[in-house]
């Protein structure tokens, strides 16, 4: 019996079968996720960073310089990268805030001085990062271990001196001794950190004895000034006393030799009459009078006698008063 005569014809409905996908369509997808995974390893370090390569955990270049470079992707391989000369700040002692708004300095502002005294230190250290693979492996805190170097070197610097001098003369020379020392520690821990200055913002004795703290500091401002003072008076007035004393030697060695001059030249002089005097002496002799009556005779009253003695005593009489009573001629 035929399929019409066995009744309606039912339909069999088949499930579609998908294309298949050549074999060389796959591979070509592989190679192209292959590529894009390797050229995911291309990186840029910019201008202000560095950076550094890890190859499974392990550190391959410790420092690449800015520019383009490649590293096997991600799991194989990792990228970090570091501003190296970025400027961080860490404070000792407490923050700004704390000294504006009146609040209690933390005890890890206070230090012992050398002569049993506290004083309360605000201290500002900042740092860079010098070695990027050190600071990125070697510690999970950097910038804790620099704070606490630099603390610890300041305690000490701060136990060898009095307070006078960290308050007043020895800060610069206490920031440099703290920064070097500090740095040397860093290095022998390999942090990677390099310390660029230690600044001591303030220095301030407690609030219980800062009066007397500033009383003394008065004090002794007004003898530094007193000394000053006294100094300026004498650098004004030695210079000229030695001025003088160096001029009055010096007129009496041109006076003394003045003097020699003259009496050498007399001397001479003498020397040279007494020789002419000797081959003349009668001549000489007459001549010196005559010199000599020269020079006198005019400066005095003189009467001339003659030499036959005959004298006018009226001449001598002529306009003078007459004798007062009881008084002879005189």
């Amino acid at each position: 019996m035929s399929a019409i005569e066995a009744g309606p014809r039912q339909l069999e409905v088949l499930p579609a079968q998908a294309p298949r996908r050549p074999a060389w369509s796959r591979r070509r997808l592989s190679a192209a996720a292959a590529l894009l995974w390797l050229a995911s390893g291309i990186y840029i370090v910019p201008a202000d960073q560095q950076a550094v390569e890890t190859r499974f955990g392990r550190v391959v270049a410790p420092r690449v310089m800015p520019g383009m470079h490649y590293c096997l992707p991600w799991p194989i391989g990792r990228v970090q990268r570091l501003k190296v000369r970025q400027l961080q700040r860490l404070v000792i002692g407490g923050e700004v805030p704390d000294g504006v708004l009146g609040r209690a300095q933390a005890p890890a502002s206070q230090f012992l001085t050398g002569d049993q005294n506290l004083i309360h230190l605000r201290v500002v250290v900042q740092y860079y990062v010098g070695v990027p693979a050190d600071y990125l492996f070697q510690a999970q805190e950097a910038a804790r271990l620099a704070g606490a170097a630099v603390e610890e070197e300041l305690t000490r610097r701060i136990g060898r001196r009095g307070v006078d001098a960290v308050l007043t003369t020895d800060k610069v020379a206490i920031q440099e001794e703290v920064r070097s020392a500090a740095q040397q520690h860093l290095n022998d821990y390999r942090l990677g950190v390099i310390l660029s200055s230690v600044n001591i913002e303030s220095a301030a004795p407690p609030p219980e004895v800062a009066n007397a703290f500033r009383d003394v500091a008065g004090a002794r401002a007004d003898a530094a000034r007193l000394v000053s003072e006294a100094q300026g008076y004498a650098n004004d007035v030695i210079p000229r006393a030695r001025g003088e004393a160096q001029q009055m030697l010096e007129e009496a060695a041109a006076y003394k030799q003045r003097r020699i001059n003259e009496a050498q030249g007399d001397a001479a002089r003498f020397t040279q009459l007494a020789a002419e005097y000797a081959r003349a002496a009668e001549l000489n002799g007459h001549r010196l009078y005559v010199e000599t009556m020269e020079q006198i005779l005019p400066r005095i009253k003189k009467l001339i006698l003659d030499k036959r003695g005959n004298l006018d005593l009226t001449i001598i009489r002529k306009g003078a008063q007459p004798p007062a009573e009881g008084r002879g001629p005189q």
